[in-house]
């Protein structure tokens, strides 16, 4: 298993020791104890996934294992760190994976993929075609967007702040999904033939909703009559006229380009189902499951019964 110390990934290992499989962890060397971090019942095992060396060495040990899981994904998606992650350091883990006898792999991918002119998805998009070319059984997941990455405005609005959107709130939607649901759904395509082979986008349950949704549903929990603050998309595009042109004078500030096209994109494209013969983000083709909804992760977070983590992709 890589990818083991995110929030998906730590949920994804539950899944898999709850159907009783013997679960190995390859994750980085830190201080602090990572291995604290995993379920009962799962085996830590350190080394450096970018290095084809530590992989056989420190992750592998000559062993023999039967099937190869990643929710590994990079920090930040700036070009560098998602070519090294999202692309070769997965090529690297499947060709190990392969010397150890592995035959099957699950692939934590994203649904954004569907429309790439972001560097970490086409770094994404590149290993997907290796894996399906590998000859090993696959399934690559293509999930919506995470409760975490819809939560971030939380605070703000308990604070008294007005809720943040794009254009009027209404430019995307997505079928958000759960850690937990995400979860089972990756840990089912190991014994589910029908999930082989296969490009596999999903979302969470209910109906595909809003930003102004999102919102609206967040003012009424907290008794609350809505506040909104509008952005201006045009706002984006000059920050990267901006940052592109420091972004010559500076090298250093390359990165900071692209997090902000990646801000760009989640402000103006929907996490769905794309439907490219139409040219339209298709709500309806778009898989759902499980049974957990964003809204009542909201009521969790609102009443203190439920936390989140914010990670890097967190716009707000």
């Amino acid at each position: 298993m890589l990818g083991a110390t995110g929030t998906i990934g730590r949920a994804t290992v539950a899944a898999l020791v709850q159907r009783g499989h013997e679960v190995v962890c390859f994750m980085r060397p830190r201080a602090g104890g990572s291995a604290l971090a995993l379920p009962s019942g799962a085996t830590a095992r350190f080394g450096h996934v970018g290095d084809p060396a530590s992989l056989a060495r420190d992750g592998f040990r000559g062993e023999r294992f039967d099937a190869l899981a990643s929710c590994m994904a990079s920090r930040t998606g700036a070009p560098r760190d998602a070519w090294a992650i999202d692309h070769l350091a997965h090529v690297h883990a499947l060709e190990a994976a392969r010397q150890a006898g592995v035959g099957q792999m699950v692939l934590l991918s994203a649904i954004c993929v569907q429309k790439p002119v972001l560097a970490f998805q086409q770094a994404k998009l590149a290993f997907e075609q290796v894996l399906r070319q590998s000859g090993v059984t696959y399934s690559i997941v293509r999930p919506t967007a995470f409760f975490k990455s819809l939560s971030g405005q939380v605070e703000r609005v308990k604070r008294g702040r007005p809720f943040l959107v794009f254009g009027d709130g209404s430019l995307t939607a997505c079928k958000p999904i759960s850690d937990a649901d995400l979860a089972a759904y990756l840990a089912d395509c190991l014994d589910d033939p029908g999930r082989h082979n296969r490009v596999l986008p999903i979302g969470g349950p209910g109906a595909a909703i809003t930003p102004r949704q999102q919102g609206e549903h967040l003012f009424a929990l907290l008794g609350q009559p809505p506040r909104f603050k509008q952005v201006p998309v045009g706002l984006l595009d000059a920050i990267i006229g901006v940052l592109g042109v420091a972004g010559r004078l500076v090298p250093a500030l390359a990165d900071k380009v692209e997090l902000a096209r990646i801000g760009r994109y989640y402000a103006t494209e929907s996490m769905l189902v794309y439907d490219a013969h139409a040219g339209r983000y298709d709500a309806d083709a778009t898989p759902s499951t499980g049974s957990e909804t964003l809204f009542s992760h909201y009521a969790g977070l609102v009443s203190g019964a439920a936390v989140h983590e914010r990670g890097d992709h967190t716009v707000y």
